[in-house]
């Protein structure tokens, strides 16, 4: 028999090679567990609870869940589970206390021992010789970054199984809060994807079905939101629960496990130096860079690849990894290169579920020694963090906030909740306050003093930002909360802070309670458009057969044995044009406004004192609004989703999701409110049958564009209106290596502009001033239309509130319209440039964005047209 050539004996290796890759069986435990100590083997596996080996197939929440119980079950002198709360679709959070047999023991006593070195007043006697340091471990906040819920299986198991002196001594020096799935929602969404497209014989192509989910897909939580950007408004369950234990125990460390492209390495912190947050203390620099030396000898140890001090930031501190730098803690992100199922082909290889998963448990490992070395450290930083924030705050300039709106009482409540939320000392307001242009009354606002240990959180929550060392952000660049929620505040200097401004301090805020000023009438009612919840209230009318009207007009009238006047935007419910009795609707608007903080007022004539009477032409009727939105592929997930959210959990509005395909071949005239977000360009619109589309418009409806669907109006004929485009770069010759800096500086991550506001027009009923803070993070630049009343919001010349941009991007920013309306036969297209209800919490843009929905049919069609 010949011998083989070269050739023939390499492509034989070869094909054994891709014949392992493919075929080769489910790692088992030993691949992934150090081999230097021995495990108790009264300790489940993985395997015997969820019945898979950790990375032959995505771990479910459910099995994920039921493993962490049998662990607990299994081992009570390390384990204690708890119960955080439930998400949304009603899966349990749970949460891992897991230290030494000695430290359960004592457990409450070591918490409250922990926590006392946050509060300067007693942390000056705490011995922290033999203190444990506190590391909470966190898997997977997005759903489709699996990896790291999938390592919480092996981390546990160690945890729970490993023996020998080296786990003792790391037991009985650590605390650690292990939290496996900060996203249940979407990671049972995610592993149920990637699983039901697994094949027997691992497909690595990209371009299979398997690594390409369908829209919405397994990142975000139920309502499509992005949970790592929750940190700080806390505006989800799932994050309120979390946050709860977080303040308990007030780790030292917090670990936010991710996933990143395919063709990567892997990431640890420190990010980008240039892109550190300027509250964040260079203490907590220093001490991530210290641990940072454990990650890479731990990966070093298994031939692992990384990168660190690059691509990602600590600048917004609404990420898990950044959020804790505000809170005596070091937050530190890992984003493993993703498989995105279970083997993928990549530039580096075919990358392997197995591995991904090892990588994340590796730097489990590597944080819980490093915590355990640099314990003192970690310790005395977290001590130290909180002596100076006193110190810092005594000097500085700001020694309080004051804030809150006479007019708006739940949407100021829902403010003082976020800030009770992240343990900070609220007060009731003692004394009327003039300051920066607003009025301040007692029994509507409220005094938040800087002097107080969560100083820097305050800081991130009211603070306006116009100076930065980069321009380049991972994230947005600007948060402004008072801003963002609509509500007057004012920051107060030593001479207007005193402490004779603090009233009663703010335990549980109390939602306000709404009422029926003067009992029953059998003439009409009138509440006001002011409150927050005021749609909610009006909708729920509504959808029990109540007749509505809205003014067009400001009036006032006989109300009681006085007067009151009456502003743009007064709900009018007149008795005798119900189908119901006086009685039943006297009972509807109880129901209506009390949960909801509203006063309606009874009244016994229609006659104004001033403006028009209830019978003018100015009282509008108000239909009841049935809304679909088009969502699906292209479509951006998280806007669509913060709709969603708005309408069902705020206003309890229902509304149906329309693919393209569906909204096609439905019947439109259901609907007489439809609404577009931001998309990706071209898609998927461009399918949309837009000639059914002008009818239905023509017809009388109501069509809601918000940042590039406006573009996409435009472009397709619905509106007229033109565009501004920034200034190109004119530099002729520059180098390759500041390529990302120059077009990445263009990108408008996000800011903070203020819009003037026509407070007459339908779109601005409700607001008490004249301008509106809005949340820009597109390049969509609308010029005004021609017709000057179609134009109720616009950006004038200083428009800048907090927030990095370029000149390039304000030049084009000043002076252009952040809201048209344009008429389109009988029916009306509101185009919105920005996002008025950015992340849930951008408050003081949901009164524009419900506006456009119950009054759009309402703007005279002579104001929209511009032709």
């Amino acid at each position: 028999m010949r011998k083989p050539d070269l050739y023939s004996r390499v492509a034989a290796i070869v094909s054994c090679l891709l014949l392992f890759f493919h075929f080769s069986p489910a790692q088992d435990l030993n691949y992934y567990l150090p081999d230097s100590v021995t495990y108790n083997p009264a300790i489940p596996k993985p395997k015997d609870i969820i019945y898979h080996e950790p990375g032959e197939w995505h771990v479910t929440h459910d099995r994920l869940v039921n493993y962490m119980q049998a662990l607990a079950k299994a081992a009570p002198d390390r384990i204690k589970l708890e119960m955080m709360g439930f998400t949304y679709e009603s899966r349990p959070q749970v949460l891992l206390i897991i230290t030494s047999p000695q430290n359960h023991q004592r457990l409450e006593a070591i918490r409250e021992q922990h926590v006392q070195l946050s509060d300067p007043q007693r942390s000056a006697g705490v011995d922290i010789e033999n203190m444990p340091v506190v590391v909470y471990i966190g898997h997977s906040i997005h759903g489709n970054e699996s990896s790291g819920a999938n390592a919480a299986l092996v981390s546990a198991y160690y945890l729970a199984a490993a023996q020998g002196k080296q786990i003792d001594d790391l037991l009985q020096n650590v605390v650690i809060l292990f939290d496996p799935s900060f996203n249940p929602d979407g990671l049972q969404r995610f592993s149920t994807w990637v699983n039901q497209h697994k094949s027997k014989n691992l497909v690595t192509d990209p371009d299979s079905r398997e690594f390409n989910e369908v829209w919405p897909g397994g990142r975000f939580n139920h309502y499509w939101f992005d949970l790592n950007r929750d940190w700080l408004p806390l505006v989800h369950v799932e994050s309120r629960n979390r946050l709860q234990w977080f303040y308990k125990w007030r780790p030292n460390i917090l670990t936010d496990h991710h996933e990143q492209g395919s063709n990567a390495t892997f990431f640890f912190q420190p990010g980008v130096p240039s892109r550190v947050n300027p509250l964040t203390p260079a203490g907590n620099q220093e001490l991530t860079g210290k641990l940072a030396k454990y990650h890479a000898a731990f990966l070093d140890r298994i031939g692992s690849l990384y990168f660190t001090k690059e691509n990602y930031d600590d600048f917004y501190y609404g990420k898990g990894s950044t959020f804790p730098d505000i809170n005596g803690a070091i937050g530190i992100l890992f984003e493993q290169a993703s498989s995105r199922g279970h083997a993928q082909k990549t530039e580096n290889g075919i990358l392997r579920f197995p591995f991904t998963i090892k990588n994340q448990f590796t730097t489990t490992l590597s944080t819980l020694e490093g915590a355990k070395a640099l314990r003192k450290e970690f310790l005395n930083y977290q001590r130290d963090f909180y002596k100076n924030v006193l110190a810092e705050a005594a000097t500085a300039p700001v020694r309080g906030y004051v804030f809150g709106s006479t007019r708006d009482k739940s949407k100021t409540n829902l403010f003082v909740e976020m800030l009770r939320r992240q343990q900070i000392d609220v007060y009731e307001l003692n004394n009327p306050l003039q300051a920066d242009g607003y009025s301040f009354e007692k029994g509507n606002a409220y005094v938040v003093p800087a002097n107080q240990n969560q100083y820097k959180v305050i800081r991130a929550i009211f603070d306006k930002t116009l100076s930065y060392k980069d321009s380049l952000f991972y994230d947005i660049t600007a948060w402004t909360l008072p801003l963002a929620f609509g509500l007057p505040y004012a920051e107060l200097n030593a001479t207007r802070f005193t402490n004779s401004l603090m009233g009663t301090r703010v335990d549980k805020p109390v939602a306000p309670t709404g009422s029926v000023a003067g009992g029953k009438s059998n003439y009409a009612y009138l509440f006001e458009w002011d409150e927050h919840y005021a749609p909610r209230a009006l909708y729920a009318l509504q959808e029990a057969g109540v007749i509505t009207r809205a003014s067009a007009g400001i009036f006032e009238i006989p109300v009681n044995n006085g007067t009151h006047k009456f502003n743009y935007g007064t709900i009018c419910i007149p008795v005798k044009s119900q189908t119901m009795d006086a009685d039943k609707l006297y009972e509807l608007i109880k129901n209506a406004v009390e949960p909801n903080g509203i006063t309606a007022y009874a009244l016994q004539t229609g006659n104004a004192i001033s403006g028009s009477d209830l019978g003018s032409w100015k009282m509008r009727p108000v239909a009841q609004p049935s809304i679909a939105m088009i969502t699906g592929t292209g479509v951006n997930a998280t806007d669509a989703g913060e709709i969603w959210y708005l309408l069902d959990q705020q206003f309890n509005i229902p509304s149906t999701h329309l693919e393209v395909p569906t909204f096609n071949r439905c019947d439109l005239s259901k609907y007489n409110t439809l609404i577009m977000v931001g998309a990706t360009y071209g898609t998927p619109y461009n399918n949309l049958d837009k000639e059914k589309l002008r009818s239905w418009i023509q017809a009388g409806g109501t069509l809601i564009v918000t940042e590039e669907a406006v573009q996409w109006a435009a472009q397709n004929g619905f509106t007229n209106i033109t565009f501004k485009k920034p200034k190109e770069d004119t530099a002729k010759q520059i180098a390759y290596t500041e390529r990302e800096y120059r077009t990445g500086a263009q990108k408008m991550n996000g800011a903070i502009f203020r819009a003037a506001t026509d407070l007459s027009h339908p779109l601005a009923y409700g607001y008490n001033y004249p301008f509106v803070d809005l949340f820009k993070a597109n390049a969509v630049y609308p010029e005004r239309n021609k017709n000057p009343y179609s134009n109720p919001f616009v950006y004038g010349d200083r428009p800048l509130q907090s927030g990095f941009v370029t000149k390039e991007n304000y030049d084009a920013i000043k002076n252009s319209a952040a809201v048209l309306v344009n008429t389109v036969g009988n029916g009306r297209v509101i185009s919105i440039a920005d996002n008025p209800n950015f992340r849930a919490f951008w408050l003081g843009g949901t009164r524009l964005f419900m506006n456009a929905i119950f009054f759009g049919r309402i703007i005279e069609p002579g104001s929209g047209r511009n032709e």
